[in-house]
């Protein structure tokens, strides 16, 4: 198999067909780099006029860490404008980018319906349309591939800057696609070019690629993550501990009073009932050097799935907070707002994109129909993302 070539290695050539005189703003971050590791900022610094710069929630350098986090605008080495978008505000002001021609974007999604980058692309879509600045997305594949979609369809009662539309926890799409779903969806879209990848087809998922990780956020550190976050980040609205402040964020899970016999014991059982291709517990307590549960000893463990091809990670995580709540009832809570700047919404409820997980755990009712509901809402997605899909 070739190696996945990305949207940026064509930039340099893209560029060259344009004026000199035009000029560029970028959205980006650190994973925004070309085989060679040159970075975007770099490519168009040598091959066009870049004005400004754009960054999204962990700061355009990815020094920043979990949500709320802000960082403020400020000036790059060559004295222009490093704007925040996730700051004051998640969207550009129309005078930060009225006088561009093109905005380019170069971000690396994760694939899950939460990474609030895509939001931060989309408010820079529409912020672009409305000033008819042409914008064009160096697309990057779906680190989980094209083909895996899972979870419900967002509820929009529950939209928030972790959840805009209506698309599913797990969407299976690459940023660009996406950027044309997002597109179709405004009263003024802006004029939209791709830059598509090569060597990619949709059953790729990142281990397949030939790309080297680079961290697209702070708590990302590999593909391992990437494959496990879309499910356990529902413990961020949780008062356990989802791994944070450990060297293997959201891989492990863990909290003081968990007996990891009766939970693996019942997790065997529900598994198996629910036809879920079952993940291995390594034992591992941990102690937080930051966020919840700072300087505990949490009993945990690792999480490892036994198929990694196999593996659903929303559904894996709906059983394991279903077990949590019957095993240990409300020794446990779930996370009091604010979250991602929603104040009155529970931060589980905004995260799984409804009410309904929250009540399934709650109420012990059964995950067979919940699960039943979430293949619906796949069936449905599938079928409407198709129109905007690129491979």
């Amino acid at each position: 198999m070739k190696k996945t070539g990305c949207g940026i290695d064509h930039l340099q050539a893209f560029l060259k067909t344009l004026k000199r005189s035009e000029k560029f703003g970028v959205l980006c971050h650190p994973s925004s780099v070309d085989k060679n590791f040159d970075h975007l900022i770099k490519i168009v610094d040598e091959n066009a006029k870049l004005v400004s710069l754009f960054g999204p929630q962990h700061g355009i350098d990815c020094e920043t860490q979990a949500n709320m986090i802000e960082w403020k605008d400020k000036r790059d080495s060559k004295g222009r404008p490093v704007y925040s978008l996730y700051g004051e505000g998640r969207a550009p002001t129309d005078e930060s980018i009225r006088d561009l021609d093109w905005m380019i974007i170069d971000l690396f999604d994760v694939g899950a319906r939460l990474y609030t980058y895509i939001y931060t692309m989309n408010y820079m879509l529409e912020a672009c349309g409305r000033n008819k600045v042409k914008v064009l997305i160096c697309d990057r594949p779906n680190p989980l591939g094209g083909s895996f979609v899972e979870g419900n369809l967002l509820n929009k009662k529950y939209r928030s800057f972790v959840g805009l539309y209506e698309i599913p926890m797990c969407h299976g799409m690459t940023i660009a696609e996406l950027a044309r779903f997002f597109c179709s969806q405004m009263d003024r879209p802006p004029e939209l070019k791709v830059l598509k990848l090569r060597n990619w087809t949709r059953s790729l998922d990142f281990s397949r690629t030939g790309l080297v990780w680079t961290l697209p956020s702070p708590n990302m550190p590999s593909f391992s993550t990437a494959r496990i976050f879309p499910g356990m980040v529902f413990l961020e609205g949780t008062s356990l501990s989802e791994g944070r402040g450990t060297t293997r964020p959201f891989e492990l899970v863990g909290a003081p009073f968990f007996n990891w016999d009766a939970i693996e014991n019942l997790y065997r059982e529900q598994s198996k009932k629910l036809g879920i291709v079952p993940t291995k517990f390594h034992r591992q307590s941990f102690i937080p050097t930051f966020d919840k549960l700072q300087g505990q000893t949490c009993s945990g463990a690792l999480q490892i799935p036994a198929k990694p091809r196999l593996f659903q990670p929303v559904r894996h995580a709906a059983l394991l907070l279903w077990i949590f709540r019957n095993i240990y009832g409300d020794a446990w809570t779930w996370a009091k707002p604010p979250y991602e700047y929603e104040y009155e919404k529970l931060p589980i409820d905004i995260l799984s994109g409804d009410a309904k997980l929250r009540e399934c755990v709650d109420s012990q009712a059964s995950l067979k129909a919940l699960f039943k509901s979430w293949q619906e809402d796949e069936k449905k997605f599938k079928s409407l993302r198709k129109p905007y899909l690129l491979y």
